[in-house]
């Protein structure tokens, strides 16, 4: 299970080493947050059992506002209360956050700059046995073209934990997209998350396996994989999709011979897409993306969506090997 330490910087009990769910880690960081600052309100589309933000609704019933199954409104609500000096934390699925409300975020929340906090549970095909209507594969292309929008993606519960800290204190749109299912713990104890800035695990002299979200330990095992057949690969979190750490992906990029992106989301407009823009106008390498093709999701258990995707440690490896021989 791991241990739970002292952060004495921050003053606070940080979960290393234990995997959890990402959107649990959440609803146990927004409770803090909420006992330290009373200018942090939370909205929710009457999904705080699944968000998680049911912890701070309980403690802090004069500070939560379940709208109901009206996103667009949680968003007009949500902006409204920016606008009054409080802190929003606006909660619902993925692909309900940057689908139904899409209009919203734009005119409201993005033209405006104002400091919302969107943080959406349930992104990926992870989601399973819901199925394609409810597996967001498309939202962080939505919300990475927003001008002003900063987009992350954490990678397990300890980075998640970090990030709701940390977006707390930055002004401006925030959308983080978190999961459904548990997740390993793979960030170090001494791990410090900043926005915009990525952590590579090694980099690599024949490849390096640029990854965000549950993809992160997929990755590394993919790296051991690949390590142990005489292929130096490594593993960049770039847990912030948008801005992007173009300076470890350039060193990341000069050092090897391949670079491959993971995310469990569309290869259009993700992590692949962020990467691939930025390369082709800055070092010319070798680029080969894993992700959803262009593709809705099905209905099954998450390891099993996750080998029919094409997501697995398997497949990275199999996609670097072919790739190095060109």
């Amino acid at each position: 299970m791991g241990e739970i330490v002292k952060d004495t910087r921050e003053g606070r009990q940080s979960i290393v080493g234990k995997s959890m769910a990402t959107r649990d880690a959440y609803g146990e960081t927004l409770l803090e947050l909420g006992k330290k600052r009373d200018n942090i309100v939370v909205l929710d589309a009457d999904l705080s059992g699944s968000t998680k933000t049911g912890k701070f609704a309980k403690a802090f019933p004069d500070r939560f506002y379940n709208i109901g199954i009206a996103e667009q409104d949680m968003i007009g609500t949500a902006s409204g209360l920016a606008l009054s000096g409080k802190i929003p934390f606006a909660s619902t699925f993925a692909v309900f956050e940057t689908g139904r409300a899409w209009e919203q975020i734009r005119q409201t929340v993005c033209y405006s700059n104002l400091n919302v906090k969107l943080i959406a549970s349930h992104g990926g095909i992870t989601v399973g046995e819901d199925g394609a209507s409810h597996q967001s594969t498309e939202d962080i292309a939505l919300m990475r073209v927003l001008p002003n929008m900063t987009v992350i993606v954490p990678s397990d519960g300890y980075e998640t934990m970090q990030v709701i800290n940390a977006i707390a204190d930055f002004y401006g749109p925030v959308y983080v997209r978190l999961g459904r299912a548990k997740v390993p713990a793979v960030m170090p104890a001494e791990y410090e998350f900043k926005i915009g800035k990525a952590y590579p695990f090694h980099i690599g002299r024949d490849a390096n396996i640029v990854a965000m979200g549950i993809m992160v330990s997929i990755a590394i095992e993919a790296a051991r994989i690949l390590n142990d057949s005489g292929i130096d690969a490594g593993v960049i979190n770039m847990s912030t999709v948008k801005p992007l750490d173009t300076g470890t992906l350039l060193n990341a990029a000069r050092s090897c011979r391949l670079i491959v992106t993971a995310e469990e989301h569309s290869i259009i407009g993700g992590l692949g897409s962020a990467v691939s823009e930025f390369l082709s106008e800055n070092f010319l390498v070798q680029v080969r993306r894993i992700g959803i093709k262009d593709s809705f999701g099905c209905s099954g258990k998450p390891e099993e969506l996750l080998k029919l995707y094409g997501l697995t440690a398997d497949d990275i490896v199999e996609t670097v090997k072919e790739a190095l021989k060109k």
